[in-house]
């Protein structure tokens, strides 16, 4: 498979232009990289008006996922926004609000997304308890409730895999939505190698209209490497008007070590991905294996996490990865005071390290501390008003009753608590406070 867009690069470079354009560095090293760092010179072609070098780069990628793929340099974040425009221009073509139904669990991108768009949407909860991170949709549930609403919303949006690794059945939910008429919109940021895994998994196999993958976070892309995928059966509209909705939230001066990294990446794919990967997912099925007789209990049904319960071990998430990082040298993904979150990949060399770490570690008495429950939020203003309101800062233990303005999140999880709009009951002021949240910002 040709790279040409790394190739454009690897020719400007040896032909020694004097560069007389942006970036200002001019090529000349300081951290190593910046010869391959370029603007949108005559043959770079354009991200966002793409019919050259990147168009046949994006045109190999199309092919390994079998979709038509675009590529991003803001991960998917950026490619969030742009499905939720290409929802509410199909909506609006239609003589529509657009209205989105979607899980709980989103990325605070989506928050954003809907304020800027000026979106509604309504909320899909689990139907067991959960951490606030998931929300499996269960396919009858959905069912019952697009069966019983006479005004259908434009589209379903969920996240999978989410971030402790829990996975929807896509292939179901998406048949509930066609039934009834309604788009699948998928974030599965986490998940861009199930397309490789060989199990049918990604959501274009599975049906989505939509979903983002986020290169970096599991092939081996520069962070800020993304692919937004239009499947092959979706409405034309979404493909003639995908580059449109990109250009609209991202930056007129994209990476191009990103965009050279996203090209790489699809010879990477073609050269065996996905036997190093079936190898790779076998060596960590048994590691997991190996690790459940040690003690551990795991959370999720995605390959490339192992996500441990580590309170049954005996020790908070945060308590366990600092163990990791000073005894082990090993860096978490993520840590809250219930889980640890370890991400895979192929180049993570058998995982010796890792569970030779593990083993080590003595089990200790379970922690018997269950987090908040997931609150209901209820709606005192839309998303948008709340988020360009005037706020003020104030102690979460004092909060009860306002209205929040701001999602008190980082990143990662970068899953909201509760949504910008919404009244701070008791369970919400329990659960900012149980995950370390002090203060809150909320409306005037």
């Amino acid at each position: 498979m040709k790279t040409p867009i790394c190739d454009f690069v690897r020719e400007y470079i040896e032909n020694n232009t004097e560069r007389l354009h942006m970036p200002g560095h001019k090529g000349i090293s300081y951290l190593g990289m910046e010869k391959y760092d370029l603007t949108e010179i005559k043959g770079a072609d354009s991200l966002f008006e793409a019919e050259g070098i990147i168009a046949e780069s994006e045109k190999n990628a199309s092919e390994l996922f079998g979709a038509d793929t675009f590529y991003s340099t803001e991960g998917s974040s950026h490619c969030i926004r742009a499905m939720l425009y290409l929802v509410s221009m199909y909506a609006k073509e239609r003589g529509e609000k657009p209205r989105i139904l979607a899980a709980r669990n989103v990325h605070k991108t989506f928050v954003s997304g809907l304020a800027l768009l000026d979106i509604d949407v309504e909320w899909l909860y689990p139907l067991r308890d959960s951490s606030y991170l998931s929300c499996i949709i269960d396919p009858a549930e959905l069912e019952k409730v697009l069966g019983s609403v006479d005004k259908k919303p434009t589209c379903v949006y969920i996240t999978s895999p989410d971030y402790l690794g829990n996975m929807c059945d896509v292939s179901s939910v998406a048949r509930v939505c066609h039934k009834y008429g309604v788009l699948l919109l998928v974030d599965n940021a986490h998940g861009a190698y199930l397309k490789f895994a060989g199990n049918g998994q990604h959501p274009m196999d599975s049906g989505a209209d939509i979903c983002c993958d986020s290169a970096h976070k599991t092939l081996p892309s520069l962070t800020g490497g993304a692919y937004i995928h239009i499947n092959k059966n979706a409405d034309p509209v979404f493909k003639s008007r995908v580059r449109e909705a990109l250009a609209l939230f991202g930056s007129t001066s994209p990476s191009y070590l990103i965009l050279q990294s996203l090209d790489a990446v699809n010879r990477y794919i073609e050269d065996g991905y996905q036997k190093r990967l079936s190898d790779f997912i076998t060596v960590a099925d048994k590691k997991r294996a190996e690790l459940t007789e040690y003690g551990y209990s795991f959370i999720g049904d995605e390959s490339l996490k192992f996500t441990l319960d580590v309170k049954k071990f005996g020790y908070t998430g945060v308590e366990f990865a600092d163990i990791m990082r000073k005894n082990h040298n090993i860096e978490c993904e993520f840590c809250d005071p219930d889980h640890i979150v370890f991400m895979l990949s192929p180049e993570n060399d058998g995982l010796t390290k890792l569970s030779k770490a593990l083993m080590s570690v003595d089990k200790r008495e379970p922690i018997v501390a269950y987090p908040p429950s997931v609150t209901k939020g209820i709606m005192a203003v839309s998303v948008r008003e709340a988020v360009i309101s005037p706020w003020e800062e104030i102690p979460t233990r004092d909060a009860k009753g306002r209205t929040l303005a701001v999602s008190s999140v980082s990143c990662p999880p970068a899953v909201p608590i509760l949504i910008p709009g919404e009244i701070i009951d008791d369970l919400s002021v329990d659960a900012f406070i149980y995950y370390g949240i002090k203060t809150l910002k909320v409306i005037k």
